[in-house]
């Protein structure tokens, strides 16, 4: 009679928990997806704003170049070693 009890026990845990979660872990879920939103957010809200264009006529073209000139590296890559095939 005891093993009995156990599994009707085990199986009531099991279904229970089954219902509840249908229940609440959409809740749950949402609540996870609006936290993560806000912190997200907070910490990269300022790069989403894009500077404002300024006013042109039609037709008027104008070229801005944010990139910077970049120094030539040194030459000397490293020693050069050749390989022969041995057959």
């Amino acid at each position: 009679m005891g093993l009995l009890r156990t599994i009707l026990y085990i199986l009531l845990v099991y279904y229970l928990f089954k219902i509840l979660s249908k229940w609440f872990a959409p809740k749950l879920f949402r609540y996870a997806a609006k936290k993560t939103e806000a912190h997200f957010k907070g910490q990269f809200g300022n790069f989403t704003q894009e500077p404002t264009p300024s006013k042109q006529n039609e037709g008027e073209v104008s070229i801005d170049n944010k990139n910077t000139p970049k120094s030539n590296p040194s030459k000397k890559v490293g020693e050069y070693i050749d390989f022969e095939e041995i057959e």
